[in-house]
C-alpha cells in the first residue's frame, strides 16, 4: 500500500465527504425518506436519471418523486400501470419517455410484489461470498427489466458496461457515513464497484489505477482493485470526495492533481 496516497486520499475524505459538499447530486433527495424501503425506491428512480447536465437532473428527478411522495413505497403499491401512465402523461427527459418510465416504475411493483422489496430481490441473486456485487445487481436487473422496456434508464450488466448509475445506487445503499444513507446491512461495502463515470474515469488515470481510454466494466474493475489496495473493506469510501472535483464549479481537477500527484495544498486542510 501506498502509505502517502491513502494519507492523501483521507485527507479529502476527512475535508469534503460531508453532506455540506452534496449539492448539487441527486443523493440529497435520499435524505427525504427514514424508511429504507422507501429511500431504496427513491434512490434507484434518482440513480436512473442521473445522467445529462445535473441541473436538469436536480429538476427531473425533483419533479418525478413529488408525484411519488411522501411515500414511494405506498405509490408504487396502491396504482396500476394505467394509474401510473396518466400521472406521467407527457413526460420525457433526453432519452427516456413516459412509457420508460411508467416501465420502470411497474418494474419495481412486480419486484415488491415478488420479493418484497428492492433489497430482497438484490440478495436473491447475491451471495456473501461474491467478490462483487455484480450477480446481484444482474439479478436485480434482470426483474427489473422483465418484459418492460426501460430504454435507458437502466444498464444492462451483462454487456459488459459500466453501468456507473447502478453502482452508484448500491453504494448509496450499501455503505453508510456522513454522506452515504445506507439501508441494506446485509452486503459488505468491500464488494462494491466505483461508480465509473468521466470524473472517476479521470481520477483513476491520475492515480495509475488504469491506463485504459474506455471507461467500461474492465477499467470500473481495475480502478476498483486500486483503491482496494488502500481501503480493502470499503474501496467506494473516496468516490464521493474525488467526482466533487469536477462537479462542483469551485473544485477543479487541476486542483484534484496537485492534491494527488504533489504536495496537499494548504487551501485543503484535513479535517478530523
Amino acid at each position: 500500500m501506498d502509505i502517502r496516497l491513502k494519507e492523501k486520499l483521507d485527507c479529502l475524505y476527512s475535508t469534503y465527504n460531508q453532506r455540506q459538499f452534496v449539492d448539487p447530486d441527486p443523493l440529497v433527495f435520499l435524505y427525504d425518506y427514514e424508511d429504507t424501503r422507501d429511500r431504496e425506491i427513491a434512490g434507484l428512480v434518482a440513480a436512473c436519471l442521473a445522467y445529462g447536465r445535473v441541473e436538469m437532473i436536480l429538476k427531473t428527478v425533483a419533479r418525478v418523486l413529488e408525484r411519488l411522495s411522501p411515500s414511494p413505497r405506498s405509490y408504487i403499491l396502491t396504482r396500476n400501470q394505467k394509474d401510473m401512465a396518466r400521472d406521467f402523461k407527457g413526460f420525457r427527459y433526453r432519452f427516456a419517455s413516459e412509457g420508460h418510465l411508467v416501465d420502470l416504475l411497474w418494474g419495481i411493483r412486480q419486484v415488491l410484489d415478488e420479493f418484497s422489496s428492492l433489497e430482497h430481490c438484490f440478495y436473491a441473486g447475491w451471495s456473501p461470498k461474491d467478490e462483487t456485487v455484480v450477480k446481484g445487481l444482474g439479478f436485480l436487473s434482470r426483474q427489473l427489466g422483465r418484459g418492460r422496456n426501460l430504454g435507458h434508464l437502466l444498464a444492462d450488466p451483462e454487456k459488459k458496461s459500466a453501468c456507473k448509475r447502478s453502482h452508484l445506487f448500491l453504494r448509496w445503499m450499501i455503505r453508510q457515513d456522513a454522506v452515504d444513507p445506507g439501508g441494506w446491512d446485509k452486503a459488505n461495502p468491500s464488494q462494491l464497484l466505483v461508480p465509473l463515470d468521466t470524473h472517476m474515469h479521470r481520477a483513476g488515470l491520475m492515480l495509475d489505477f488504469t491506463r485504459r481510454k474506455n471507461a467500461d466494466f474492465r477499467t470500473a474493475l481495475e480502478i476498483t482493485k486500486g483503491f482496494r489496495k488502500i481501503s480493502e473493506q470499503d474501496p467506494v469510501k473516496y468516490d464521493f470526495c474525488l467526482t466533487r472535483f469536477g462537479i462542483r464549479r469551485e473544485m477543479s481537477m487541476e486542483g484534484l492533481r496537485r492534491v494527488v500527484c504533489g504536495q496537499v495544498p494548504e487551501e485543503i486542510p484535513c479535517e478530523g
